[in-house]
């Protein structure tokens, strides 16, 4: 790797774009940034517990092991900045802005430093605190509206989530005393209990606290119950002081996305974007080659009028707007892009016994086809079975037969993204022969829609091992019709209150499920994706609330609302 020399040494991750391609409008999680290798072994991407901080009207991301942070002025188009003297190589960096200055900390085992820039471009900070007195685990500073700082921390499966005023006089240091702010209550919250689907019965880890403030309200918030799980989720208390007491919100968790191709929503970060709009960015998991091969992913938050904060997940893995305006409905971000490429024939160059075809199409980021070699010519085409509408297609690359270790020259992939409505004449949908950006989950708007029925993606290069591709994601619109709505489904709470069982009859021509619940029948506010079952069993409900659900059939055409809200104790 390069030497880094002076105060900066600025990577250009994002910006090369294709003729053929618009990235200024949509995106697709996971986000697509040029997640760093880590340094030990086996290799392998990671970035996560972000912190995202608007500072004069644009966005700087911190976020674990990246070797640096990013920054972008659109939340789409993201560049590297290496600074001076950060402590990159820890945990849960968190910033916060203080007047004209963003301010940083980090999680650290031995020194303890805050550190300032009022130049985050040029890479230039200044240690402001050498010796910081308190633990330094999940650390999250917030300034409120009369100038005063709070910090709060704690990552463990014993212990709460602390909360302390720092004094801006004396280098931030605290001032006062400490005081719990969130504990585990697992048998209760079955948001909270591990596992991929909260079925493990071994303790929580309670972390990575986060505190905005709406209206006059203290919203903090904390995830659980590992950042391993698909079940990762960041759930909220409330206050009226930013030291509590703090009360459980009713319809919780917050940032919750267990189904679906990209999933995980945990040990996040709520901030404002410069049109006044809400967003909460997350950590999703992968932990397949590690526990911490991770991604982030960005989702819009809603504030309603009873002053419910919750973060949009219904298709939170398929394309969504960037706004250029503060908008008023978070559902309008979704395209109605839907996704086409799910189970999908397809034909590939070679294919290695353990990782066959079909990983590519089965929308499961933690399975991957990979050809036999890494060699120019390898391919796969995606049969999409009839002319569809394709407006965008996202490339999830996998690492198969990697030893890439850190940030290094030369890695990126180079393909050829081709379409034909026969399978024998090709045209070229995307020519990225001679592309230096390093996009692991390449997404791709098309400037103009394309109707197609087959796909071919050729390598060209990869930057060594296996050409290997976990979510070969194609989105539009089909040639069928809608699916029907469903009138009727059999739901159940268990004794353990925190589980219920729903089931209900295929609908024909559905792709797959959304299933909505909340605790009024106004306010299915969260949401459980599931392709081709028809039948699920939730294990994060909250023992004391009732709740409410309804079940959405959706296809290649579209979503078609449930008939039917049910009510269960």
């Amino acid at each position: 790797m390069r030497k880094i020399i002076g105060f900066l040494f600025v990577i250009i991750i994002s910006g090369q774009l294709q003729a053929q391609t618009i990235n200024d409008k949509t995106f697709c999680n996971p986000v697509d940034l040029s997640y760093r290798f880590c340094l030990d072994r086996p290799s392998r991407r990671e970035a996560a517990d972000p912190s995202m901080v608007l500072f004069k009207g644009e966005y700087y991301l911190f976020a674990s092991k990246s070797g640096g942070y990013f920054h972008s002025t659109d939340l789409i188009n993201w560049d590297l900045i290496v600074p001076d003297l950060l402590p990159l190589e820890d945990y849960a960096p968190t910033a916060v802005v203080i007047e004209n200055e963003i301010y940083f900390i980090t999680s650290a085992n031995g020194s303890r430093k805050i550190f300032k820039t009022a130049d985050p471009k040029s890479g230039r900070w200044q240690l402001v605190n050498d010796n910081f007195p308190f633990g330094v685990t999940d650390p999250m500073m917030f300034l409120d509206d009369d100038g005063r700082v709070y910090y709060y921390w704690g990552c463990s499966d014993k212990d709460p989530i602390w909360g302390i005023e720092l004094n801006r006089a004396d280098k931030l240091n605290p001032i006062g005393i400490q005081v719990v702010c969130v504990k585990a209550h697992n048998e209760e919250y079955g948001w909270e209990q591990p596992g991929d689907y909260n079925e493990e019965s071994q303790a929580p880890w309670i972390e990575g606290a986060w505190m905005s403030k709406h209206k006059g309200k203290y919203y903090l918030q904390y995830s659980g119950p590992g950042t391993q799980f698909k079940s990762y989720n960041d759930a909220i208390y409330v206050s009226d002081s930013p030291l509590g007491p703090f009360v459980l919100v009713r319809a919780n968790p917050y940032a919750y996305k267990p189904g679906g191709f990209t999933t995980g929503a945990g040990h996040g970060s709520s901030f404002e974007d410069k049109y006044g709009n809400l967003w909460h960015i997350g950590t999703s998991t992968i932990s397949v080659k590690h526990m911490f091969e991770r991604r982030l992913s960005l989702f819009p938050v809603f504030l309603d009028k009873d002053g419910v904060k919750m973060a949009y997940t219904r298709f939170g893995d398929y394309p969504t707007i960037i706004p250029d305006r503060k908008i008023k409905n978070v559902e309008k971000l979704f395209t109605g892009w839907m996704l086409l490429s799910y189970n999908k024939k397809v034909e590939v160059s070679s294919a290695m016994d353990e990782y066959p075809a079909l990983n590519a199409v089965n929308e499961d980021i933690r399975t991957y086809w990979s050809a036999k070699t890494g060699d120019k010519g390898e391919y796969i085409m995606l049969d999409l079975e009839q002319l569809c509408t394709v407006n965008a297609v996202q490339i999830n690359f996998a690492e198969e037969n990697f030893t890439i270790r850190g940030r290094q020259g030369g890695i990126y992939y180079r393909y050829l993204l081709e379409w034909s409505n026969d399978g024998k004449e090709w045209q070229t949908m995307v020519d990225k022969s001679n592309n230096t950006v390093d996009a692991p989950h390449d997404y791709l708007h098309l400037a103009k829609p394309i109707k197609t029925r087959f796909i071919r993606l050729t390598n060209l290069k990869t930057p060594e091992g296996n050409f290997a591709i976990s979510g070969f994601r194609v989105f539009g619109k089909g040639s069928v019709k809608k699916p029907k709505t469903i009138s009727d489904f059999n739901i159940e709470r268990q004794t353990d209150r925190r589980v219920v069982s729903l089931n209900w009859k295929k609908v024909e021509g559905a792709t797959g499920y959304i299933i909505r619940f909340g605790n009024s029948p106004d306010k299915l506010y969260q949401n459980y994706v599931v392709y081709a079952e028809n039948e699920l069993i939730i294990r994060s409900l909250n023992v004391y609330t009732p709740y409410y659900f309804a079940v959405d059939p959706f296809n290649e055409a579209g979503v078609t609302k449930g008939k039917k809200v049910k009510e269960v104790y």
